[in-house]
């Protein structure tokens, strides 16, 4: 139909591909996950995640200088308390564990963004996401209870410091509870990253060894969202739009690209997609055993979640990839 049309004539020169590129990757779309531990002079690596560490405050507080140094502009903080209890104490304390990286790090860089997962699963006893029944084994978490405790944490990570609030709970209504206890604290400008679409999936493997927060029973289906609901996500970031969301995440990333560009075709706010633990661990397990090259794996696949919508990508990976692009 086009016999004058060879795109082969743009691959041509590795300038003119750079010309054309249509998707381009940069160290501002990325986000650094951090684990914080409580403790001094603790750097403890995640044994199924090669690279990441379990860090204390001053640690965290190295990490984050660097992670500033190489160009990324922001960091989500995760916390292991020491102690857990039925209430989730360590995540809205005022000394919990997250509160004092947080502090910490926008004390000693305070142009760094800091983000705060605002969920309780590291912090219950159980390892779910909220209050459960007593003697319910099934881990149905009792939701509207539960947004009372996710509203408390939000407002003392946001007094601590943390620029985004991200509620990754899951519970109906997280978002509303959330923005309403910002606003009554005066935090009305403080933004809210909503885990939107965060699925129940088995990459969450790796993580819950990172952060010690396996439920010790049942499972999260009650709440995260099955795996083969793709309209169900459209559905649940309308309900976060209507209750505040100033952005949207999509969680895990590799195995739902195609939700990644519905929900950027649905919505003109900012998406992030996770690159989690499990896709992480993949790719370093390929690696370290010689099967891939790292390097253009890692990096093909953050441009792949780009492509399909991500306006940021929270990811493992983030140091390394700000070390490639700036070879």
């Amino acid at each position: 139909m086009f016999p004058n049309q060879r795109p082969r004539r743009l691959r041509s020169h590795p300038q003119l591909r750079r010309m054309v590129r249509e998707t381009v990757l940069t160290t501002s779309d990325l986000v650094y996950p951090l684990f914080a531990v409580p403790g001094e002079g603790i750097a403890k690596e995640v044994s199924s995640m090669p690279g990441v560490f379990q860090l204390s405050v001053d640690k965290i507080v190295e990490e984050a200088k660097e992670v500033y140094d190489l160009g990324i502009p922001a960091i989500i903080l995760f916390g292991i308390p020491a102690d857990k209890d039925a209430d989730a104490t360590g995540a809205w304390h005022d000394h919990g564990i997250v509160q004092k990286a947080a502090a910490a790090v926008k004390q000693a860089v305070p142009d760094l963004l800091v983000i705060a997962d605002t969920c309780l699963c590291e912090y219950t006893a159980h390892g779910h996401c909220g209050y459960l029944q007593v003697g319910d084994l099934s881990g149905r978490v009792l939701n509207d209870p539960t947004l009372e405790l996710l509203k408390k944490t939000a407002v003392s990570q946001a007094q601590a410091g943390a620029d985004i609030i991200a509620p990754s709970g899951m519970m109906d209504g997280f978002v509303q509870a959330v923005r309403a206890g910002l606003d009554a604290a005066g935090f009305e400008d403080t933004p809210i990253m909503s885990y939107a679409a965060k699925y129940a999936s088995a990459y969450y493997g790796p993580f819950r060894d990172a952060a010690d927060s396996a439920p010790q029973f049942g499972d999260r289906r009650t709440y995260q969202m099955d795996p083969g609901n793709g309209r169900e996500a459209i559905k649940e970031i309308e309900l976060d739009i209507a209750e505040g969301a100033d952005m949207l995440m999509v969680k895990p990333a590799l195995a739902y690209m195609d939700i990644i560009w519905r929900v950027k075709e649905a919505t003109n706010l900012p998406v992030a997609a996770y690159n989690v633990s499990g896709e992480y661990a993949m790719v370093k397990a390929a690696a370290l055993n010689g099967w891939i090259d790292e390097q253009r794996v890692v990096m093909e696949t953050l441009t792949g979640f780009k492509r399909a919508g991500a306006d940021m990508i929270l990811t493992y990976h983030a140091k390394a990839a700000a070390r490639w692009l700036s070879a």
